[in-house]
């Protein structure tokens, strides 16, 4: 289940899932995170084949939806440890950003209120295979060869826009 919300991110009901996601798409609340190493270069992940939604395609560091009455930051520092299996050595609000993204690929729709975390990261990964197929780590001049040469989930270029100014923040000199 998650939380329906309305435009302002209050929120208004619960769904399933498969449903909110499911055209024409429900409004509902997500999240999204950015975590930079040492050199200030950005964690991507490949989403395991398994997924039901947009799988081995390239996105952010860690993606989701808290449960119904979760606060956001809970259940991004929740869902990095379950995926990544490490957690984040530092992670902060970075805004929200409010997007409707159709997959041709699925069929799904991504229409979420999402809120956005940057963070930092250190210490060896533990990629939990049943998510995650892959993780690199990018620069920006390495992330735009990736966008160009790799598919990416649908709504990985809006919330890295959305990102950008607190990515600038922790990693001023890396060029985000």
């Amino acid at each position: 289940m998650l939380e329906l919300v309305d435009e302002a991110g209050t929120t208004i009901g619960t769904a399933e899932k498969l449903s909110a996601h499911q055209a024409p798409g429900r409004l509902h609340r997500a999240f999204s995170v950015f975590l930079l190493d040492e050199h200030g270069r950005l964690l991507l992940q490949r989403r395991a084949l398994g997924k039901y939604h947009s799988p081995g395609v390239w996105s952010n560091t860690c993606c989701g939806h808290p449960y119904p009455g979760e606060p956001p930051f809970a259940a991004a520092a929740r869902r990095v440890g379950e995926e990544l299996g490490v957690a984040p050595a530092l992670m902060r609000e970075a805004g929200t950003v409010r997007y409707h993204h159709p997959d041709p690929d699925s069929g799904l729709v991504e229409q979420e209120f999402n809120h956005l975390f940057v963070g930092l990261v250190d210490g060896a990964l533990r990629p939990d295979p049943d998510e995650i197929a892959e993780t690199a780590f990018a620069d920006p001049g390495e992330l735009a060869k990736l966008v160009g040469a790799d598919p990416f989930s649908v709504w990985f270029t809006t919330v890295l826009d959305a990102a950008r100014p607190g990515l600038r923040e922790l990693a001023p000199v890396a060029g985000w």
